[in-house]
């Protein structure tokens, strides 16, 4: 016969345990989120090196962001990635939902087509289209045989035909992605809303632009935040595609390959690299502000 537990006993488990068991969590957010963050708010303020603790340096690494030419460029090339993408993974993943939503013979493989990409290494993915990019690449190659070109466009070697083909390869790549979160916001919108159009006489374009969208007009809103954030924070694609250089000139760089530029070696600036990190961060906080305004106005 067992001994019954005491209430304070009782009371002092109850509130020990939950800690015990969130503990492991909370030390690895700790580790690999929380203090790596500080770490980086404190180093923007110094000019820490690999090799060296540095010293502080007040404001002086964002005052050099205002005569850094490199900065002014990855900050252009990340903001037309992001006006790019944001319309067409916004709206051209719900319009395949919506094609792939149909219960037909065949419709399985046509989801898993567009879903294999998702599933792919970004690095490999890259590494695939830097060959069909490239000079001698499949596709100029079959350009020039057609007689389509005289000579090679230079995907990867001109800043701007660079960067829409990394947009290219990241609407590719994201498409399949984004499609699995429509079709889960479309088995909630209701069917007798369709039913009731179609009897009104609306066809399909006039259903989908009165019900559909309407009807998924928050996961819209959450996709677009996920795509602007993600098209401000591109790397593998533009690195890939560049061969680590950013393009000629390294004018084709994205703010976080300019970020891992100056971190980087036995000479990295840690501390211009912080900064740098702290205004990516600030400019990425932007969408998900206005994603708040705008749930509160749909609201």
């Amino acid at each position: 016969m067992t001994t019954p537990a005491l209430p304070a006993q009782s009371a002092l488990r109850r509130r020990i345990i939950p800690w015990l068991l969130v503990a492991p969590a909370a030390l690895w957010l700790f580790v690999f989120n929380v203090w790596p963050s500080l770490n980086t708010l404190v180093l923007a303020f110094t000019n820490a090196k690999p090799l060296s603790g540095g010293h502080f340096t007040g404001l002086e690494n964002f005052g050099r962001m205002l005569d850094d030419a490199q900065l002014v460029d990855a900050l252009l090339n990340s903001i037309v990635f992001m006006v790019v993408c944001l319309p067409v993974l916004t709206f051209l993943p719900l319009l395949l939902a919506v094609l792939v939503e149909k219960k037909i013979p065949g419709i399985t493989f046509f989801r898993t087509a567009f879903y294999t990409p998702v599933v792919a290494s970004a690095v490999v993915v890259a590494l695939i289209w830097s060959w069909l990019l490239s000079d001698r690449g499949v596709i100029n190659g079959l350009a020039q045989e057609m007689g389509v070109l005289q000579g090679p466009l230079p995907f990867l070697t001109d800043r701007w035909l660079l960067v829409f083909s990394a947009i290219t390869l990241t609407v590719w790549k994201g498409l399949g992605y984004y499609m699995i979160i429509y079709l889960s916001a479309l088995g909630n919108v209701r069917r007798e809303l369709h039913e009731a159009a179609a009897v009104d006489g609306a066809g399909p374009v006039r259903r989908f632009w009165s019900v559909t969208v309407p009807g998924v007009r928050n996961t819209m809103l959450l996709v677009s935040v996920l795509v602007a954030v993600s098209a401000l924070r591109v790397f593998s694609e533009l690195f890939v595609l560049s061969n680590g250089t950013g393009g000629p000139g390294g004018r084709a760089m994205s703010l976080v390959m300019l970020i891992q530029l100056y971190s980087r070696g036995f000479y990295g600036h840690f501390g211009y690299a912080s900064a740098l990190s702290i205004l990516l961060f600030v400019i990425t906080i932007g969408p998900m502000l206005l994603l708040a305004r705008l749930s509160r106005k749909g609201a």
